[in-house]
Parts: C-alpha cells; structure tokens; sequence
C-alpha cells in the first residue's frame, strides 16, 4: 500500500509540473481519481495527505482539494538537521576545521542533564575550530558519552561530520535535534574565539541530539558568527 501512495504522489507531481493539474485547479473527486489509478480511496487520501504536508495542495473540507503554489524554500533553515560543515558547504564557502581538543573526562552538570546521565559521568569532549576560506567561522563543543562512543574516538583520527561518524562507526543514526538559540556574552571566552572583525556577532546553539530511539546522545554547544551564517525559521499558524 504504501508504495502505491508514493507513485500516485508522483503521479500527481508530474501532472502539476507539464501543467495537466493548474495552479488554483480543483482536482476531480477522490473516488473518481481513486477508480483512475486503480487503488483504494484510503490510498488515494494518503497520497493527497503527503502533498498536502509539503503545501502543494490544499484540501477544503465540503469544497474539493485544490493544486497551490508551493512556498518557496528557506535557505539555511533550522528545521532541518545539517552538520556545521554542510552549512558551510551551503554558503559557498570553502570548509576547513582545526580540533583544539579532544579528551575523556566527567561530565559537567548542564550537559550530563541535557544527556540523561549523571554528572562526572565519562564522557568524550570534542572541540573544534570549523573555517571557511581559511577564516574561523564556527565552533563547537561536542560531548559524547563514553557508553555510547566506547573507544571510537582513541585513535584521534576524527575529522568531518559526526553525523556521519555516528551512524558509520557508532551505529546510531541521529534523527533529531533540540536547539535554544542564545546570543552569548562578548566575553565568553568561546565566542572570543571568532571575533575577528568588528561587525563580527555570534550566536550559539545550545543543542540536544537524538538517535531513532528517541535516546539523547550528543550535546553540543556550535557558536556561529551571524555576519557569515543567516538562519531562518518558517513559522505557521
């Protein structure tokens, strides 16, 4: 069933790209495009509901479903789950990284909190310096249990996303985040890291990652300079 409702889906999506379906065209009734397809009414449905969740269609209840303009797509936004270098990559800028450290130790009290465990607990500390085109643009404090990263980050061999590295090495996928955003103080010695011109200003994202289970297993701290990165949020009602 459900790999029928991605090929209505596309069906669907094709029919509003050579303009078979019109922007502003009500499509015919559900049973009536569920005996052209050949499925079930519920399937049909399913596949509306999927284009309805992306704002492609609208569907008014009594009245019909009608084909809308989609809304355009927000550069940099904080829906989605990217890794400090793919939004590097984003902006177009050349991505380079310098570890400042990388070391076993007890948790600290905030993050042991945000993680579920208890403070002191081993966890590993993984600090970096990101760049682009050879400026300081971002940087991040990991903090990994040691249960989870056992001894994967020994070798000091790490470069590169560690949402890669969780799911290639560690075997668990991160699948969502929860992010404060915080402006810190100019004298945060973290935030001082990447003041190096006088426009310069910093945000920080204090965030809490979780695996597919739902289970806290990364937090991180990512201070990033607003005069190179823009983030936006799409809100609705």
């Amino acid at each position: 069933m459900q790999a029928k409702q991605y090929v209505i889906k596309q069906s669907l999506e094709s029919m509003m790209e050579s303009g078979k379906l019109r922007i502003g065209e009500r499509l015919p009734s559900e049973l009536q495009m569920a005996k052209e397809f050949g499925v079930s009414r519920e399937t049909f449905r399913s596949a509306v509901r999927m284009l309805e969740k992306e704002g492609k269609l609208l569907v008014k209840h009594g009245v019909g479903t009608f084909v809308i303009q989609p809304l355009p797509l927000i550069p940099s936004s904080l829906e989605k789950l990217a890794s400090i270098g793919n939004i590097i990559r984003t902006a177009q800028l050349d991505e380079g990284e310098s570890r400042v450290s990388l070391k076993t130790e007890g948790c600290s009290p905030e993050a042991a909190q945000a993680l579920g465990i208890q403070p002191n607990d081993p966890v590993v500390n993984l600090e970096r310096v990101r760049t682009a085109s050879g400026e300081p643009v971002a940087f991040s404090i990991n903090v990994i249990p040691r249960s989870i990263a056992g001894d994967a980050f020994d070798e000091g061999k790490f470069h590169g996303s560690l949402l890669d590295f969780f799911e290639k090495r560690l075997g668990r996928k991160i699948a969502t985040a929860d992010s404060e955003i915080c402006v810190p103080l100019h004298i945060d010695r973290n935030c001082q890291r990447l003041l190096l011109h006088p426009q310069t200003t910093v945000l920080l994202l204090k965030q809490v990652h979780y695996d597919d289970a739902n289970k806290p297993v990364l937090y991180s701290l990512d201070y990033l300079r607003n005069d190179v990165f823009t983030f936006r949020i799409r809100r609705t009602t």
